[in-house]
């Protein structure tokens, strides 16, 4: 099936009069009729349900769709793209281990990753996503256990050379994650081009409508767990708190990683999106082959007022001739990148939020990608957290304004724009 039809079809087939839209399962708990039979599902000898802290039927449909439009072997949906990649990378880097992260990714995923999972024990390199292979290749360790970097990045909209990382990854005997969320599968599929697990924040574009916060977590089946043993413990040899199963001996390439993250992690730390919020988001993705050609239509031409404006410093788009990344999004997502363009104001962060003041269909919020115009100053709320430095190191200084372009009529997105500028 061709990327439009998966967004309606996948992930659920009924049967002869079954509901046609994906039902909400919304219970904890399951019933059996023997021990006998519930206990074949906690040794992991057959399919079903116990308890929805692990899985759960509606989540398991939305998670296949996704599956199917990212091209990966398997998927589960979590309670938001924080953790998403928090147990992405934990599900195979422990205390004592090492981590190469782009820079320029997501500032709570920075912090995430450069404060609380420090805190656990886990090293972090970041890295420019232009450094040269050559200085790639000088952060490897012998206890580094994943590469990781976002397709386009949030809001510094670098676009990652994921072909280029996937192979060094490889050349190392590690996987490379990238967090997918504003290209979705749509505009780019990551592993196509050699990335080996795929996360999300469903929040955004995959919802679309401000609805339900969420992640998911995509596996591609081709990373060879038990070509590395000695690197992936937890997934090549018994899991003691699990019955002693070894995940990759018994699931395989394609099966292994979700299925650890699944029965020992969300076991764990219980970050489960809920049914009725997993139902809303399958909403979401039925649109999401129409939404995300309007998005970046809509963004592009808002990139190309910009670039002409005089009361503006910067544009950042990468879909923009000019842009730095053209050629590298043109390689990775010819159909278009994204719906969020940045840029600076003369005047820098004082006529920033004086103009974001005056805007009236582009509304200030924390969010991004979806339906809606919004707009943000990232160094003030989202990447607060960063000082100077770092903001600048990850490509987010503190003129920076990410403007989330919606799929409103563009002829009054620009009309917004032109009379917030007069006003400054």
């Amino acid at each position: 099936m061709k990327q439009s039809t998966k967004c309606i079809q996948a992930g659920y087939s009924p049967k002869n009069g079954e509901s046609r839209m994906i039902p909400i399962v919304q219970s904890t708990t399951f019933k059996y009729d023997t021990s006998e039979d519930m206990g074949k599902l906690f040794d992991l000898e057959a399919d079903g349900y116990f308890y929805t802290r692990l899985q759960n039927p509606t989540n398991d449909y939305v998670a296949k769709k996704i599956c199917e439009l990212e091209g990966g072997s398997a998927a589960m949906l979590t309670s938001s793209g924080q953790a998403a990649n928090f147990y992405a990378v934990f599900n195979i880097a422990n205390c004592g281990d090492h981590v190469i992260c782009s820079s320029s990714i997501y500032g709570g995923t920075y912090n995430l990753f450069n404060v609380t999972m420090r805190k656990m024990g886990i090293d972090f390199t970041f890295l420019s996503p232009d450094c040269s292979m050559e200085e790639l290749e000088a952060a490897f360790r012998p206890n580094t256990k994943c590469v990781f970097g976002e397709t386009i990045a949030n809001p510094a909209l670098i676009v990652f050379d994921i072909e280029s990382w996937a192979e060094k990854a490889h050349e190392h005997g590690v996987p490379l994650i990238v967090d997918n969320t504003f290209a979705t599968p749509i505009n780019c599929r990551p592993i196509e081009w050699g990335c080996d697990i795929v996360t999300h924040s469903t929040t955004k574009y995959m919802d679309g409508h401000d609805a339900t916060v969420g992640g998911c977590i995509v596996d591609g089946g081709h990373f060879d767990w038990m070509a590395h043993a000695d690197k992936f413990p937890g997934l090549t040899t018994p899991d003691e708190s699990y019955h002693g199963v070894t995940y990759a001996e018994k699931f395989g390439k394609e099966g292994a990683f979700i299925t650890k993250c699944t029965s020992q992690l969300m076991r764990d730390f219980g970050s489960i999106q809920a049914p009725m919020n997993a139902y809303m988001l399958n909403l979401g993705l039925e649109s999401l082959h129409v939404r995300m050609p309007r998005h970046c239509e809509n963004a592009l031409k808002v990139a190309e007022y910009l670039e002409a404006n005089d009361k503006v410093t910067w544009v950042n788009y990468p879909s923009l001739p000019s842009n730095k990344y053209y050629e590298r999004a043109q390689k990775y997502m010819p159909n278009g990148t994204c719906g969020v363009v940045s840029f600076g104001i003369k005047g820098g962060r004082k006529k920033a939020e004086e103009f974001m003041r005056h805007l009236k269909v582009a509304m200030i919020a924390t969010h991004v990608a979806d339906a809606h115009t919004c707009v943000l100053h990232p160094a003030s709320s989202t990447h607060r957290q960063m000082n100077d430095e770092e903001l600048i190191a990850g490509g987010v200084g503190p003129d920076l304004i990410r403007l989330s372009v919606g799929i409103e009529d563009i002829e009054d997105i620009l009309a917004d724009l032109q009379q917030a500028f007069d006003q400054i």
